[in-house]
């Protein structure tokens, strides 16, 4: 951290010493508790600013416990529980997200995602914090999806200003469920329709914002962009797969190796993140607060 005079008081200010790991997003935070930042407004407003400067900001060493966790996240906003993975039954809205050697090997994580983007308000953010990892392997990669916009050809942008997708839980978490347990999950959270390209509310950056979620685009099919029906099926299929590809490229990344306690806290709305299971049959033990978000626009 780095001590700082605030002029109009004289008094001496903290200020937390950030240090950036890619030239694209991502920054590690050194000699900071969570725990304490969680019940200190301008702490918080520091973390959030940094927040937002560097979209995912990481921490080691946090001996925060999960009421503490908790706490820290609603200081961003209401949480949110999984219809699927589940809450602990103390704390609403931290999903454990257990795996050893009862998990699957894969299991929805290791994909190019968005958390969430099959909800109407897709989360505004997380925060995950590492109970349990292996020695090697288990780690997380995030993406900067406004980078990976502005960086798109400007024809590529042109196609897409104004497309619209879908977004499904169906087709994801349910197509591992029995048929009427799937349908069921649709009809609970039938599928949601984002713009390609979202504006961060905050920060006003374009967004690309596809991911493994996506399955179509919603609006694709007009005289504009139809000469015949090879340019709809598999044209716009071949459109977002493009899109979604954006998120692979090394450029727009950082990657994340987790220890016990470790921490990392993101931003939804302009990121994703692809959580690597090449540790199998170690066990990775983590617990994540999603906190809601807005609708995209």
């Amino acid at each position: 951290m780095t001590a700082t005079v605030d002029i109009d008081s004289g008094r001496t200010r903290i200020t937390m010493d950030a240090r950036p790991l890619t030239c694209s997003l991502g920054a590690e935070v050194h000699g900071v508790d969570l725990a304490e930042v969680s019940r200190d407004d301008d702490r918080f407003a520091e973390l959030k600013a940094l927040l937002l400067e560097h979209k995912v900001l990481f921490f080691r060493d946090q001996g925060m416990s999960r009421a503490e966790h908790v706490t820290l996240a609603e200081r961003f906003g209401p949480l949110e529980d999984h219809p699927v993975l589940g809450s602990d039954p103390e704390h609403p809205g931290l999903v454990r997200i257990y795996k050893d050697l009862d998990s699957p090997r894969e299991a929805f994580e290791n994909s190019y995602h968005c958390d969430a983007t099959w909800r109407e308000n897709p989360p505004m953010g997380s925060v995950l914090r590492c109970v349990e990892g292996p020695e090697v392997g288990g780690d997380t990669i995030w993406v900067n999806m406004a980078l990976a916009y502005e960086r798109l050809p400007e024809q590529v942008k042109e196609r897409i200003d104004g497309l619209r997708a879908r977004h499904s839980i169906e087709s994801s978490f349910g197509a591992r469920l029995p048929m009427e347990k799937r349908l069921e999950l649709r009809d609970r959270f039938p599928d949601a329709e984002h713009p390609v390209v979202r504006t961060h509310p905050e920060t006003g950056e374009k967004v690309l914002f596809v991911n493994s979620f996506t399955t179509h685009l919603t609006n694709f099919h007009t005289d504009d962009n139809i000469r015949c029906g090879i340019d709809y099926a598999p044209g716009a299929g071949e459109l977002l797969r493009y899109l979604q590809s954006q998120a692979t490229i090394p450029e727009y990344q950082v990657r994340w190796h987790w220890t016990r306690n470790s921490v990392a806290i993101w931003d939804n709305r302009s990121t994703q993140h692809y959580a690597v299971q090449d540790y199998w049959p170690a066990v990775r033990k983590m617990e994540r607060a999603g906190i809601v978000g807005d609708r995209p626009f």
